[in-house]
């Protein structure tokens, strides 16, 4: 299991990201300082660090200095949208550089992409008796293999990778077909229903009314 260290003073903030990762299949630890985060990196082995920039005694990029070292992947998530800001972070080593406010689904995918760059994503999940192998997109049924498109299998990726939460269509449309989404399409739905379908999930993939829709499935 990936194990990822969340290093953020704001508690709210810091326990809606534990909260969300934890339900995406990642082992969460957290920090709520620079000093906390440095003493938890030396004492334990993390696939990836989620570390905000403006905290009290060591703050993000004097702990950065400390980690670059340890080539364990960082992703800045800051308040700090100023280019002079980024540049410095991504120079000091972060891979990626996230400003507040965001979107946990695009928190996600970029989770993703940084790990697959270091070649620390999950090939595989399972849920009830669909497995699926994110690397080949293939996908199978109690043992039967499912065809899927490749939006209907992108769709799948969101929602296995986000159980239990509300995603808007805007975001799954947004993130799947890679462009803006049109309020007047019925496109995520038709995908939606197909997939349901393939799948069995009807009581599973479920609609939230006027968001989108939620995977539910066991913590």
């Amino acid at each position: 299991m990936i194990k990822v260290l969340i290093v953020e003073d704001e508690k709210p903030i810091r326990d809606l990201i534990n909260l969300h990762l934890s339900e995406a299949g990642y082992k969460c630890e957290t920090a709520s300082d620079g000093a906390e985060g440095a003493d938890k990196i030396e004492n334990n082995k993390y696939d990836l660090v989620l570390l905000d920039i403006m905290m009290p005694e060591v703050d993000g990029y004097e702990l950065m200095e400390y980690i670059r070292p340890l080539e364990i992947p960082v992703i800045f998530i800051t308040a700090k949208h100023a280019l002079k800001d980024k540049v410095k972070g991504l120079r000091l080593g972060a891979d990626d550089y996230l400003t507040k406010p965001f979107d946990m689904i695009e928190l996600l995918v970029r989770i993703e992409t940084v790990l697959r760059r270091y070649h620390k994503t999950e090939r595989r999940a399972k849920l009830f008796d669909v497995e699926i192998d994110f690397e080949a997109h293939l996908v199978t049924k109690a043992g039967q293999p499912v065809y899927l498109t490749a939006k209907e299998f992108g769709l799948l990726t969101l929602f296995v990778k986000n159980k239990n939460i509300a995603l808007f269509r805007e975001a799954l449309y947004e993130k799947v077909w890679e462009n803006e989404y049109d309020t007047d399409s019925r496109t995520v739905d038709l995908h939606v229903q197909r997939l349901r379908r393939k799948l069995g999930w009807d009581k599973i993939l479920v609609t939230v009314h006027k968001v989108g829709y939620r995977l539910e499935a066991p913590q």
